[in-house]
C-alpha cells in the first residue's frame, strides 16, 4: 500500500470539502469565536472533512450531498456492499461507494465509523481517552485493529489535545443514531489467473 498516495487523497478530499463549504456557506463562526469546547469541536468537525466520509451521501438536486438526517452515522448498516470492483493496473488506487462510506483499496474494504453517541453502535461507550488514543495511535480505541484509509490519521494527528477534546465534546452532543457499521474486510488475495 502506498501510504503517501492515501495521505494525498485524504488531504485533497478534505481541501475540496473545505473549499466547497467556504464558497457556498453563509458566514459562520470562525476559530476565534469558539467560546466553548463544544462550539470549537463543531467548528473543527465542520471544517476538517468529517462529514465527507462519516455522513452518508444521498443524491440531491445538485448531485451527491451529505444526508444530514444521518449526520456522522457512518456506513449505513442496511447497505450491504457487493465485492469491490477490481481496478486495472495503473494509477487508480481506491474505489468508493456512492454513499462515500465504503472504500476499497490495497488494505481491503473499510467502512466509515458511526461517530454519534449511540451507546450500542456509535461512540457512546467511548471515553475521551479512547477517542484521543485512536487518533494518536491510529488503532481502534488506541489498542485494537488499525484505523484504515481513507481516515487521515497522519493529518488529524496534528490536532492539539485541546482540539481533540473539543471534537469529542461536540460529538457527545449530536443526536445518537443506531447504525451498526460492518467490520472491515481483508484484502482479496489475487491468484495468477485473476
Amino acid at each position: 500500500m502506498n501510504t503517501r498516495l492515501i495521505q494525498i487523497y485524504c488531504t485533497v478530499a478534505a481541501m475540496a470539502t473545505l473549499a466547497a463549504t467556504v464558497l457556498t456557506a453563509t458566514p459562520r463562526a470562525n476559530a476565534a469565536d469558539a467560546s466553548t469546547p463544544v462550539v470549537r469541536g463543531k467548528y473543527l468537525v465542520n471544517t476538517s472533512g468529517c462529514h465527507d466520509c462519516h455522513t452518508p451521501f444521498k443524491l440531491g438536486p445538485n448531485g451527491p450531498e451529505p444526508d444530514m438526517s444521518r449526520m456522522l452515522s457512518g456506513h449505513p448498516e442496511a447497505l450491504v456492499m457487493p465485492p469491490a470492483p477490481a481496478l486495472p493496473a495503473g494509477p487508480w488506487l481506491i474505489t468508493s461507494s456512492a454513499t462515500n462510506t465504503a472504500h476499497a483499496g490495497p488494505w481491503g474494504v473499510s467502512f466509515t465509523a458511526n461517530l454519534t453517541p449511540d451507546a450500542d453502535t456509535g461512540l457512546g461507550q467511548w471515553t475521551l481517552k479512547d477517542f484521543m488514543s485512536t487518533i494518536r495511535t491510529g488503532r481502534h480505541m488506541g489498542r485494537g485493529r488499525p484505523v484504515l484509509p481513507p481516515m487521515p490519521i497522519p493529518v488529524y494527528n496534528n490536532f492539539t489535545d485541546a482540539d481533540l477534546e473539543a471534537v469529542y465534546a461536540y460529538l457527545r452532543t449530536i443526536p445518537p443514531i443506531k447504525n451498526r457499521v460492518p467490520e472491515p474486510l481483508a484484502p482479496v488475495q489475487r491468484t495468477a489467473g485473476n
